[in-house]
């Protein structure tokens, strides 16, 4: 909160609207009366989840909007440099969208299980019952209480936790990236031993074209595990590194929350019982408060941003796709839809790698005579140049029309484009506004994976046998 030394702009700043205000009450109060009525059944956990997400958009972006002036004031800011004034804006909201949507996701623990803990359990609704000694099994009777799915969703909360803490870490120290790429792959830790004391499946459906030859499963075994530490590190790190520009890292997280969803959906409405429902109704509870807290920061951080994300938001985002991918069992289509991001980290890899100099910065320059934004640029000194293997290669990019190069007089190299696809983007399309920019490169994230979900849901039945939506033509 704004404190008495605050300034009237500061104060102003950290205060709601009344238009705000009254509608983040209405918000609250209808989401609580929702959350109410649901215990009038089964607790209808979805329903509920839904509830809870309105809360969470409400407590965001309250939060966000008074805590703005106490990170500030905390030394947590940053300078936005791609506008003609450049304002000190509250850095690491993240961290409060990570805090609230934590907390919420605890909240919600006793609703998915609300049958299974008031209406069948000794310990709920049936603990008055008296049943012969011979039913009695082990202290439980009459209904087993589902330990497993509350395993897979506490080791969700635990991972995430962590990776709250990593991201924390960095906004306040900075750590270098070759230092914090690893650490997801220690976060993942919960969800891969529950993956493997619940389910445990370790092989690959062959493609029916292949299958005479290599059979109809491909049995991984530890290398399954790999896969999935190797996905829990992608996913934080890849939303992190497509980054730069107002909304950029909440818009496109969000964009891929909301196919992981339509793609649970499917699952949902299939025309017969499916036996992935369970997981794929997982999946719904921990992406809809998370759809809540990112509309509430893109609220702000949207161009002109009143805040940034912050290193916190990037790896938080990016671990709940992974545990819902891991523990939902369908990190392949998880895969499908970070097509975008894959290619902006192999796009990369020359500066992240060290082949070419990489500056703290690589997002888009900003032209104060025209407010727009350019690529933005490596410069080569005389005496620094390219060895010949590089030299070669960006020569090969810069014809292929995938870097701007700029040679010298002798054919030196001068300046070349950085290696993201926001610059990348801006070498094909020319000068931009931001938020032009961001809804182009949003707009690519979103065909991308619809286009991701057609081929997983309609074009998997020329390659395998079966699919959620239908059974393909044996070859």
């Amino acid at each position: 909160m704004a404190g008495p030394s605050s300034s009237p702009a500061s104060r102003s700043a950290a205060s709601l609207t009344n238009n705000e205000a009254r509608s983040l009450f209405v918000l609250s109060a209808v989401c609580v009366a929702v959350l109410a009525n649901t215990f009038q059944g089964d607790g209808e956990p979805l329903i509920a989840s839904l509830a809870f997400s309105g809360l969470a958009y409400a407590a965001t972006y309250a939060l966000i909007r008074w805590l703005g002036p106490t990170f500030i004031r905390a030394g947590l800011k940053g300078v936005d440099m791609s506008k003609h004034t450049r304002r000190e804006l509250p850095e690491c909201m993240g961290a409060v969208c990570a805090v609230v949507y934590l907390l919420v996701v605890i909240c919600f623990i006793p609703f998915p299980f609300y049958k299974d803990i008031v209406a069948a359990t000794s310990g709920g609704g049936n603990k008055d019952v008296v049943l012969q000694v011979e039913h009695v099994e082990q202290g439980r009777f009459l209904h087993r209480f589902p330990h497993s799915k509350l395993a897979s969703y506490l080791s969700a909360i635990i991972s995430l936790q962590s990776i709250a803490i990593l991201g924390i870490g960095d906004d306040l120290f900075d750590i270098r990236w070759r230092h914090k790429f690893f650490i997801p792959a220690f976060a993942s830790i919960p969800l891969l031993v529950v993956y493997f004391v619940d389910f445990g499946v370790t092989s690959v459906v062959i493609p029916l074209p292949l299958q005479p030859y290599l059979g109809e499963l491909l049995h991984l075994g530890a290398l399954y595990y790999v896969y999935m530490a190797a996905v829990a590190i992608f996913s934080p790190n890849c939303i992190n590194i497509l980054a730069g520009i107002n909304g950029i890292e909440v818009a496109q997280s969000m964009v891929v929350a909301l196919l992981l969803a339509g793609n649970d959906v499917l699952y949902l409405l299939t025309p017969y019982p499916h036996p992935a429902t369970d997981s794929h109704l997982f999946s719904l509870f921990l992406l809809l408060p998370f759809l809540g807290v990112s509309a509430a920061l893109l609220a702000h951080n949207w161009y002109p941003a009143r805040v940034f994300v912050g290193d916190t938001y990037c790896y938080f985002a990016g671990m709940v796709f992974a545990a819902v991918a891991i523990l939902g069992h369908f990190s392949k289509t998880l895969v499908l839809l970070l097509i975008p991001q894959a290619v902006n980290f192999v796009y990369s890899t020359p500066q992240l790698f060290g082949l070419v100099p990489c500056p703290r910065h690589r997002l888009p320059r900003f032209n104060a005579r025209t407010g727009l934004l350019e690529p933005s640029v490596t410069v080569w000194a005389a005496e620094r140049q390219p060895n010949r293997a590089v030299a070669w290669g960006l020569t090969v990019l810069g014809r292929l029309g995938l870097l701007r190069v700029t040679l010298g007089a002798k054919g030196e190299f001068v300046e070349t484009s950085n290696f993201t696809i926001l610059n990348l983007w801006l070498v094909w399309r020319g000068p931009l506004r931001e938020d032009r920019l961001a809804k182009e490169v949003l707009a690519v994230q979103a065909v991308v994976g619809v286009a991701g979900l057609v081929v997983r849901h309609r074009l998997a039945l020329v390659l395998f046998r079966e699919d959620n939506w239908g059974v393909g033509d044996v070859l």
